[in-house]
């Protein structure tokens, strides 16, 4: 099942066309990244999925609802985490995981929320004490509270240290275990690849490439290979690395040598990403 379509979106503000034509779909249950730099049209394309802002042309569809006539039930389906939320800063976590859950029919028990972010020792906290990244945490477990079908997350890691971002992927993970749908959007590229079953990129309002992020970086890059002869290192980049290992290899036994530190390396989701925006530069 599909959980959200996408089909010839357009927004612009004045003269700027930020949006231009963008198409994709979600499926249930799928952990979706939207990449792209400052500017690419990411924001908007959400803020349009998720109610907040009007399109001007195309078809639009989330959760069987089209975000600018939603049913009733659209709200309490969905939950969002924006880039930047001002909550009130004089309430404990509990009693803001209390208040959002009130506004929902079913919603998910606020301790078990306030764990699953990891906020169990801030409980009784009040929001003006908490750090930048603990304040994330929080803003996480508001969009969770209402135990929604699908999950917009922008920049849900931000100001987080090394351990709580790791601790928020698991969380993102055993989202997608409870068949939770999750559109995500990140500057981190290794966050995308790790937790994204598909990413799409985009660049100039347009998405330039779709795909699992293995798809991506296995199609239409070259593989490095490095090793190390005469006490310098080699490099060697090719789009058939089977046969490039293959052919070096023999032409070392022949000479009855090693290929001292020898590396393979494929392209990580970075370096396709990098690519892919030099072109949009170019072009």
């Amino acid at each position: 099942m599909t959980a959200i379509a996408v089909r010839g979106l357009r927004k612009s503000y004045g003269p700027l066309e930020a949006v231009r034509g963008v198409d994709f779909d979600i499926e249930e249950g799928e952990v979706f990244g939207l990449l792209g730099p400052n500017g690419a049209g990411k924001t908007t394309t959400v803020e349009i999925l998720e109610g907040y802002r009007s399109r001007d042309a195309g078809e639009v569809s989330v959760l069987g609802s089209d975000p600018q006539k939603p049913r009733r039930d659209f709200r309490e389906r969905i939950g969002v985490v924006l880039q930047q939320a001002q909550l009130w800063q004089t309430l404990t976590v509990r009693e803001t995981h209390r208040v959002f859950a009130g506004y929902y029919e079913h919603p998910r028990d606020v301790d078990e929320v306030i764990d699953l972010v990891g906020l169990a020792d801030k409980r009784d906290a009040r929001v003006q004490t908490l750090s930048g990244g603990q304040k994330r945490r929080l803003d996480l477990g508001v969009a969770l509270v209402g135990d929604p079908d699908l999950v917009f997350l922008d920049e849900p890691t931000t100001g987080f240290d090394p351990a709580a971002r790791r601790a928020a992927w698991e969380m993102i993970r055993s989202l997608r275990s409870l068949g939770k749908t999750v559109l995500l959007t990140t500057h981190y590229l290794d966050e995308a690849e790790q937790l994204a079953d598909r990413v799409a990129v985009m660049r100039q309002g347009v998405v330039v490439r779709i795909g699992t992020p293995r798809e991506l970086t296995t199609t239409e890059t070259e593989v490095e290979i490095r090793y190390r002869r005469d006490g310098e290192e080699v490099l060697v980049r090719t789009g058939d690395p089977t046969r490039a290992l293959h052919e070096l290899t023999s032409e070392a036994l022949a000479r009855g040598e090693e290929l001292e530190r020898l590396e393979v390396r494929r392209p990580t989701l970075e370096d396709v990403y990098l690519s892919l925006v030099e072109e949009a530069d170019e072009a």
